[in-house]
């Protein structure tokens, strides 16, 4: 049985927009009691390796000014220097109004799944060594798990090496 913040939280758009993407997958969504706003919190909550943590870093592209989102590994931090040669163009930092705007979600509960406009999408290869992974849900007390190469399919994420 839901609680009522439960049912709050499955009820905000932004989780309706993950949910709506992963019908089909078998994933499902968790709603956790504290907001998870860090990668090792995440991994506490879930009694998981921070490793396991799949992080959606957002960066603007400075050329043709689109989303970019890396997927990376809780334990890793993002190469800026790779993601830029993997997409063939420079990126700057994404403030938290950009985040809102473009993907539709708040800093802290960024999904790999339901963005507004389809962002460039990066998925760090060291997480397709996790059986699953876990990525926010559209809000910070939010999660699922998911095998990290369905992960990649779902987001239309090209996996290389951005840590």
């Amino acid at each position: 049985m839901s609680t009522p913040k439960e049912e709050a939280i499955r009820a905000n758009p932004s989780v309706q927009r993950v949910a709506a993407a992963l019908a089909g997958s078998g994933a499902r969504i968790v709603v956790t009691e504290e907001p998870a706003h860090s990668a090792a919190a995440a991994a506490q909550v879930l009694g998981c390796d921070v490793a396991q943590i799949a992080k959606s870093i957002i960066f603007r592209s400075r050329e043709s000014d689109r989303v970019v989102l890396v997927v990376t590994s809780g334990a890793n931090r993002v190469n800026e220097k790779r993601v830029v040669e993997e997409i063939g163009e420079k990126i700057g930092k994404a403030d938290a109004d950009f985040v809102k705007q473009r993907t539709g979600f708040s800093i802290g509960g960024v999904s790999p799944l339901g963005h507004l406009s389809e962002p460039i999408t990066l998925l760090d290869e060291t997480l397709m060594q996790f059986a699953e992974v876990y990525p926010a849900a559209g809000h910070p007390n939010t999660m699922f798990g998911i095998a990290p190469a369905e992960l990649a399919q779902l987001a239309r994420a090209k996996v290389c090496t951005v840590a």
